[in-house]
């Protein structure tokens, strides 16, 4: 059955979505697992389109415990995480996972070869951002969201963009004439 996007398959009581079923939203994420009086209720997996997932216990459509695992295997731990906070391994995990590049062969994101950023954009982590639109889309260039004041900032200080520019030191360069 279609519900506004939606889509589920799976059992029903008294006409509501009871027992087990899958639900696809809008935006492609799929969830698989119980459901009680038309929610999430019991144990399922959130599917989302980039390959992660949330596998977890839900009352009453809140998730009341999970467990997330990003696309390439990483599981988010909620304390004691050494991965990427800048103190502890600096490395990717997917270096973690095959090793270091050669010397001179930086490793510019998790995913490698990275991905081509379309002109004057910027990777934000879920999608590309456009700082003249203001706009995300995902990687497919479907529309996600716009940015508001906060996430423009931290995109444009923090994320990978289209273009190249100098940003470290710059030797004059010698000429006889100095």
């Amino acid at each position: 059955m279609e519900f506004s996007g939606s889509r589920y398959d799976g059992d029903y009581i008294n006409g509501r979505m009871e027992g087990r079923g899958e639900y696809v939203l809008p935006t492609e994420t799929r969830y698989v697992g119980e459901m009680k009086d038309g929610v999430f209720h019991g144990n399922g997996v959130l599917y989302f389109p980039n390959g992660s997932k949330y596998e977890g216990t839900w009352e009453k459509g809140i998730s009341k415990q999970g467990k997330y695992t990003f696309a390439d295997g990483l599981e988010y731990q909620e304390s004691d995480w050494g991965y990427c906070n800048g103190c502890d391994d600096r490395r990717f995990y997917t270096e973690i996972c095959n090793g270091l590049k050669p010397a001179g062969e930086s490793q510019l994101t998790n995913i490698d070869p990275p991905r081509i950023i379309p002109e004057g954009c910027y990777d934000c982590g879920d999608g590309f951002y456009n700082p003249q639109t203001r706009v995300i889309t995902d990687y497919k260039h479907k529309f996600l969201r716009n940015a508001d004041d906060d996430e423009h900032g931290w995109i444009v200080r923090t994320c990978r963009k289209s273009w190249d520019e100098f940003v470290g030191y710059l030797p004059k360069k010698y000429t006889p004439e100095n």
